[in-house]
């Protein structure tokens, strides 16, 4: 699948890391709910740095659509709160 972080670009990351990083996002899901803006903080980060440890950048010029769109490191929790659904950043 293909992952795009705002302001970083796009990753390829293998479909068999969804479970893990939805466990991350729900983790960042849960931070936001209650205010927490240290857990946030944190859950954020662990979110973006699995993702680019797990990714490879996609090719120079790939006009693949993304799958998950996540935001950028320096996000706010209002930046967040406007790109949550119902089911978190990352479906499923």
């Amino acid at each position: 699948m293909i992952v795009r972080i705002l302001g970083e670009g796009q990753l390829e990351v293998a479909d068999s890391a969804i479970g893990e990083l939805n466990e991350l996002d729900t983790k960042l899901e849960a931070a936001v709910e209650r205010g927490d803006e240290d857990g946030f903080h944190q859950a954020l980060a662990a979110l973006l740095g699995r993702v680019r440890e797990l990714g490879t950048p996609a090719e120079p010029g790939t006009l693949a659509p993304s799958s998950l769109i996540l935001p950028q490191a320096d996000a706010t929790m209002a930046d967040v709160r406007g790109l949550l659904a119902d089911d978190g950043l990352i479906p499923g």
